[in-house]
């Protein structure tokens, strides 16, 4: 099943974000032994386009338990980065 996770920053957490950054991508490199996998992800970014300002996700995993485990292992939920997380049940019909 499909799952969008949509993850805000606090404010003023760029920085934290930026000094995390490296673990967030390492540990996004290998999710096959968490039970995930990336469909894709990226940054979310405010309205000039390039300043992080959270993060999405659509991944596939067999169920939501799975997916939240995923989300509070990576290096931005420990850093405290997120205010707040979404998860969501998806449906692709396009693209």
């Amino acid at each position: 099943m499909l799952f969008v996770i949509h993850a805000l920053d606090k404010l003023g957490a760029l920085q934290a974000r930026l000094a995390n950054y490296d673990a967030h991508k390492a540990f996004l490199s290998d999710t096959a032994a968490r039970g995930v996998r990336i469909v894709m992800s990226g940054p979310l970014v405010a309205e000039d386009g390039v300043t992080m300002i959270g993060s999405l996700f659509v991944v596939e995993a067999v169920d939501l338990a799975t997916v939240e485990r995923f989300n509070a292992a990576d290096p931005f939920h420990a850093a405290g980065i997120w205010d707040r997380v979404t998860i969501t049940g998806f449906i692709k019909r396009q693209g």
